[in-house]
């Protein structure tokens, strides 16, 4: 069944990323974590922080030209942005390097575990047989992202997934392994250990485009796992 696990509930990791032992029976085929420059980037949107920065500064130094400010006054703002942008992106990265390091990923012969948690670790896990799809999602050379729908939520809310759930699906909230490197590797694993796990029940295609690739590096696409 799908839980949600506190670290407080039990006594520590017996197993890096798992907050019990691997029953008998049931083997550890897979662990990562998010990259961080892409966890950063995609989950903490700092291309939107730095964009915002660059159009808010740039209107400003606009107005005082208009205004007929000197060059010493229009290059003190210019300082002052830069200083105020370096300092939000830089927050905003050391987030993301905290919560990157503190998450571990794991596929088992049966199931996905999500560990996570800065100041609190939470545990999440979800079994195959709750697995509806397993979608990949690549950007980059190597990194992309692994989307789980699941038959049910077993009470799994949006916040308390986040940052490790599909964007805007808050009602149907679906977990994500975020930021992988070597995510087709990582996907792979994935459906061949559902397939393994039900093979009457588990379909595996190759996913289709959902936009035109400038390469064949960039290009969106990966394997998809169904059950039936």
């Amino acid at each position: 069944m799908i839980k949600l696990h506190d670290e407080e509930d039990g006594g520590g990791e017996p197993v890096r990323g798992l907050p019990q032992a691997l029953p008998e029976g049931e083997q550890l085929l897979w662990q990562g974590s998010p990259g961080t420059l892409a966890f950063a980037i995609h989950a903490f949107h700092i291309r939107f922080v730095i964009a915002y920065f660059v159009i808010a500064t740039s209107w400003r130094l606009a107005n005082l030209e208009t205004a007929g400010a000197t060059g010493l006054e229009m290059s003190r703002v210019a300082i002052n942005s830069s200083i105020g942008a370096a300092a939000g992106i830089g927050l905003l990265v050391l987030i993301a390097w905290a919560m990157a390091k503190a998450t571990v990923y794991t596929i088992t012969s049966k199931r996905v575990v999500l560990r996570y948690g800065v100041a609190i670790r939470k545990y999440v896990n979800l079994p195959f047989d709750q697995i509806a799809s397993a979608d990949m999602r690549r950007y980059g050379k190597d990194k992309g992202d692994i989307v789980l729908a699941m038959t049910q939520t077993g009470g799994l809310g949006y916040l308390k997934l986040w940052p490790h759930v599909r964007p805007l699906r808050i009602n149907a909230p679906q977990p994500m392994l975020r930021s992988l490197t070597g995510a087709g590797n990582v996907a792979r694993t994935l459906a061949a250990a559902m397939l393994a796990h039900a093979p009457n029940r588990v379909t595996v295609a190759a996913a289709a485009p959902t936009a035109p690739a400038r390469s064949a590096a960039s290009a969106p696409s990966g394997l998809t796992a169904s059950a039936t």
